[in-house]
Formats: C-alpha cells, structure tokens, sequence
C-alpha cells in the first residue's frame, strides 16, 4: 500500500488548502462588505444583522489563521 503522503499527495493537499483559503478570503470579504452596507442602523433587525456576521467574520478570519499556520508556504 502506498504512503498517503507521497510527494504528489502531498501536493494534492496544497492545492486543495489553497482553493479552501482562497474561498474562506472570499468570505471574509463579503462579511466585510455586509457589514459596511449595514451600517449603524439601530433598529433590532439591523443590530441582529451586524452580530451574526460579525461572528461569522470572526470564525472565518480563525480559519483561515489556522490553515496559514498549517502550511506556511500558502501566505
């Protein structure tokens, strides 16, 4: 049975780290974007609006710190 961490598997999983940190990025750029576009409305819908992505952001930028500190040659 072959290695699983064979050189080109372990290029596989670069590559696939790299599309997940890609795509978390994104994310975070929406949340971001969301955020402005909310503003500082205070009505309760806004204000529930603001702390969900808020979260959301929070949780993505905590992923993307762990995949980067995972593989260092990704940033």
């Amino acid at each position: 049975m072959a290695d699983p961490k064979t050189p080109v598997a372990e290029i596989d999983d670069r590559q696939r780290q790299r599309l997940r940190l890609a795509r978390l990025e994104t994310d975070m750029a929406y949340f971001q974007a969301r955020l402005e576009l909310i503003g500082d409305s205070h009505s309760s819908y806004r204000v529930t609006q603001r702390k969900v992505f808020h979260l959301l952001n929070k949780s993505v930028v905590y992923k993307i710190q762990k995949i980067k500190q995972r593989y260092a040659e990704l940033r």
